[in-house]
């Protein structure tokens, strides 16, 4: 989370704009997700204004990699002391070319 989008809180108890301040962050839980695709070439070709459909043994074969990692966040307020904690959900995703055997 950046300066500027906490910049921008208002408390939950006074409602004061500018006076919120991040005191704390940590991984509160993490987990990886895999997930196995198969998709066309991209390079499929028009013959005769007509689009050709790519042999089965072209198809391309891969695997999503998806890191979840969720990050508790605790704030306070400058103005009149009230502290609370929000959960906040990050992914990262890559792709893995065909060959990888999770």
């Amino acid at each position: 989370m950046s300066a500027i989008k906490t910049l921008f809180r208002r408390c939950p108890n006074c409602g004061r704009l500018f006076e919120i301040r991040i005191i704390g962050k940590k991984l509160a839980d993490e987990k990886i997700v895999t997930n196995k695709f198969e998709r066309a070439p991209q390079d499929t070709a028009l013959i005769g204004g007509r689009v050709v459909l790519p042999v089965p043994s072209l198809m391309s074969e891969g695997v999503v990699i998806v890191d979840e990692k969720e990050f508790q966040y605790s704030y306070e307020c400058k103005h009149c002391g009230h502290k609370w904690l929000e959960l906040v959900k990050k992914d990262d995703m890559s792709v893995s070319p065909n060959g990888y055997d999770p």
